[in-house]
């Protein structure tokens, strides 16, 4: 007996075409996304933009921001792949109803409305707590390094700054009387009706590089001057001459290690698990109960400790009330941090020291000679609660979210450039990760 198999007609045309709810299964997260956006999202500060549109009909703004937003969910973020998915993938062909935006059209509609794209994180947001989603009962901080659009071998420091500067300025002239020379002996050769006064790509080359490494001193020497002093150098107890001494002092310089990129100046020289790199440093603060990022921002600082009460103030201003308890890792510890933390009502737990595994300590070190009567009451407060500490929360509540985000969804890497830029677009992808959180929780009901 033959075996029979199901028709396969590649040639045979449907009859009536299917419904673009009919491309994936019901309870997809494609249908999620796109109900989401036309129904519950507000977009009229997107709209508003349109109020005078001239010339050929747009996309609908709200098909492109469901676009966005279904993508950022499916870790597809570059324009060119979020017009090829819309190409060549039903799901994405489900949100958009088979519309084809080209990459131009959709890089174009995400920088033009970034703010208000961002802004999409704290409406999401607030559907999270309608849902049942956000308790505020802990709430665990921390950072992650990302890194930026742009590579740390571009970057300088401000002592080599210095010094390369004297050299290519050495270099531009010689290569300048050089090149005048050469001018003169093809006015002898050729005559003198023959141009001679463009320069020789290499000078120009040489002249760029060295107006960039000029602006960016003169930036990393405005930083300096507008924070704080520089540290006091080895000749700092030299007394100085009478005539100098009533001169006015000079503006502090930057640290030699200062450094700065060209391609992507806002970003930072940070630490991460593979060595250095130009990176950015996303904060967030997560629900415990659901993992849903409850506040978030980018800062190009490359450690956390100025960002606890942030971090704080802005859960309050999302939703209105602070959490009841927060936690932290010890790169948030500071004295300040803890007593600001209890001011904003909030039960604080921040490590003073690194945890040793094995230890029922939340820091697993012995006190410091000399410390602090606020950290000492914070080390015994966690030394006292052991492995039922709250403090322990930390780790499975936030850094699975940045496990989420970076390994499951791939972003690794930002695709903007400067800080406004890369926190909209970090915005962005924490309303991703909560509208994922939310669609898990609706349809299973």
């Amino acid at each position: 007996m033959s075996a029979t198999f199901l028709p396969w007609d590649v040639d045979q045309d449907w009859l009536l075409p299917p419904s673009v709810r009919e491309l994936v299964p019901p309870d997809h997260v494609a249908h999620f996304v796109r109900d989401l956006v036309r129904e519950e999202l507000d977009l009229s500060a997107i709209l508003d933009d349109y109020a005078r549109q001239a010339g050929a009909p747009a996309f609908h703004p709200a098909l492109m921001t469901a676009l966005l937003l279904y993508g950022y969910t499916q870790g597809v973020y570059s324009s060119r792949k979020l017009a090829r998915a819309c190409e060549q993938r039903l799901d994405f062909m489900a949100v958009t109803a088979l519309a084809k935006p080209d990459y131009r059209t959709i890089a174009a509609f995400r920088q033009r409305h970034r703010d208000a794209l961002a802004r999409l994180f704290v409406q999401v947001l607030r559907l999270c707590r309608r849902a049942g989603l956000v308790k505020l009962g802990h709430v665990a901080l921390d950072g992650t390094k990302v890194r930026a659009n742009a590579s740390r071998h571009k970057a300088m420091s401000y002592e080599r700054m210095v010094k390369r500067e004297t050299e290519l300025e050495a270099e531009v002239k010689a290569w300048f009387a050089a090149a005048d020379e050469a001018d003169q002996a093809e006015d002898a050769a050729l005559g003198a009706d023959r141009s001679g006064e463009q320069l020789p790509a290499w000078v120009v080359h040489k002249q760029q590089r060295l107006a960039h490494i000029r602006e960016a001193k003169a930036a990393l020497e405005a930083e300096a001057a507008a924070g704080e002093p520089a540290p006091e150098s080895a000749d700092a107890n030299v007394q100085p001459a009478p005539e100098a001494a009533s001169a006015a002092p000079a503006p502090p310089l930057p640290a030699p290690q200062a450094q700065r990129n060209f391609t992507d100046p806002e970003s930072r020289i940070m630490k991460t698990h593979d060595g250095w790199q130009q990176c950015y440093n996303p904060q967030a603060a997560v629900d415990a109960d659901s993992q849903i990022i409850v506040a978030t921002y980018v800062t190009k600082a490359g450690t956390d400790r100025r960002e606890m009460l942030p971090l704080l103030d802005q859960v309050a201003d999302n939703l209105g009330e602070y959490p009841q308890q927060a936690s932290a890792d010890n790169g948030y510890y500071s004295d300040a941090n803890v007593r600001g933390t209890a001011e904003r009502g909030v039960d604080g737990y921040v490590a003073t020291g690194r945890q040793r595994h094995g230890k029922p300590s939340a820091t697993g070190e012995s006190p410091p000679l000399r410390e602090s009567a606020v950290r000492a009451e914070m080390r015994a407060k966690l030394t006292a609660g052991g492995w039922e500490s709250p403090y322990h929360r930390r780790k499975q509540s936030v850094e699975p979210v940045f496990g989420q985000i970076k390994a499951a969804r791939g972003f690794r890497q930002f695709l903007t450039r400067g800080l406004e830029n890369v926190n909209a677009e970090w915005q962005l992808v924490c309303c991703a990760h909560n509208v994922l959180k939310l669609a898990a929780q609706l349809l299973r009901r």
